[in-house]
């Protein structure tokens, strides 16, 4: 059984398809990967202050909506499909998480507000690309960190920087460090997926404030868990639109004297990525669910979403990169837009293999 958005969610979605058609054509898309840029700062003022996006499941009591994970999957869904260039999964996603589920009030208080409104952006550099030691620097919860965090989410546009880093004992701990903390070298890195800029980020005795506790793997835990089902959704909304656009192709091209939706070979594949998209919806409403109504559920459903959403979308994306023929193979046209996003987000919070790995583990299949 398929899980179904509410009203409210649908009209949540419709205004941010609105207002990404009218803010974010693939136009300005592309004037935007090919250039230095990395996000529209109006588009995300806009988006911010408008709509009220960049804090949606933020509590109120720091400046947000307080709304769920299904309403952020929902937006999640749009700039998926919208391929629209943002910091939203870096800030209002990875870092916001992060610091709602850390407990420290003091830091949620004084940094969350910011990042609610848009102010502030912020990131969080993930525990499998962050090779980065914390030792004491002898200031109550002040430590020096030393090492590499090798691919950050929009860290060259970052105003606050959340590191995961390892204390003297091996522990995962948080770590909040300043976009101008001595020490800290950040180098624009060149990536497959022009729309989504990551950097690496270099710590030499780069001075650091210790948020939350001292073991914050549990936090950390259900950090990427959620960050696991709002990709997914963006995957859902990408591969959603792959197969609405190569749909409406095969409706007009015609070749041979026939339209080519008419050929076996094309409509039954188009009907496998039918099929691979009402899985992935399934599979993502649920996960959406559990986080905000079954939480005990949620390692299971996020592992799972990664595992199956990410390579059906790169499936979906390189068929309808191919089903368009010599056309789809051109710099202008958008496929190799999706094409490139697909295969960056399979990869983004590791190989479907690692997710296949922990949904076994979870499942208690690996004895």
């Amino acid at each position: 059984m398929k899980l179904i958005l509410t009203e409210e969610q649908k009209e949540l979605a419709s205004s941010v398809r609105r207002f990404l058609a009218d803010t974010s054509p693939m136009t300005r898309v592309r004037e935007i990967a090919e250039s230095d840029a990395s996000y529209d700062p109006v588009v995300w003022e806009r988006m911010a202050g408008e709509l009220g996006l960049a804090g949606l499941a933020i509590p109120e009591a720091h400046g947000g909506s307080g709304f769920g994970q299904t309403e952020v999957a929902v937006v999640m869904e749009e700039l998926g499909a919208a391929l629209t260039p943002t910091p939203f999964f870096a800030s209002a996603v990875l870092a916001a998480n992060a610091l709602v589920r850390l407990g420290d009030e003091d830091a949620a208080k004084e940094l969350l507000p910011g990042i609610a409104s848009g102010r502030t952006i912020a990131t969080l550099a993930l525990p499998d690309a962050a090779a980065v030691r914390a030792e004491a620097s002898g200031d109550g919860d002040g430590h020096l960190l030393s090492g590499t965090a090798a691919r950050v989410l929009y860290a060259m546009d970052a105003d606050l920087i959340l590191v995961t880093a390892a204390l003297d004992d091996g522990r995962p701990g948080v770590f909040r460090v300043g976009s101008d903390a001595p020490g800290l070298t950040r180098t624009p890195l060149t990536t497959l997926d022009l729309t989504t800029p990551q950097a690496r980020l270099d710590f030499a005795g780069t001075p650091a404030r210790l948020i939350g506790p001292a073991n914050a793997g549990e936090a950390l835990a259900r950090t990427l868990d959620l960050a696991s089902v709002a990709l997914a959704a963006e995957q859902l909304g990408g591969l959603r639109r792959c197969l609405d656009t190569i749909v409406e192709y095969a409706k007009l091209r015609v070749q041979f004297g026939r339209y080519v939706g008419s050929f076996q070979g094309v409509k039954h594949k188009l009907a496998d990525m039918h099929c691979t998209l009402e899985q992935a919806e399934s599979i993502v409403r649920y996960a959406a669910w559990t986080a905000d109504e079954a939480p005990e559920e949620l390692p299971i459903a996020a592992a799972l979403a990664q595992s199956y959403v990410g390579p059906a979308y790169f499936q979906v994306a390189k068929d309808h990169l191919l089903l368009h023929g010599g056309i789809g193979f051109t710099w202008e046209h958008d496929a190799h837009l999706y094409y490139k996003r697909a295969k960056s987000a399979e990869l983004l919070l590791g190989p479907p293999r690692r997710h296949r790995g922990l949904l076994a583990d979870r499942l208690g299949l690996n004895g």
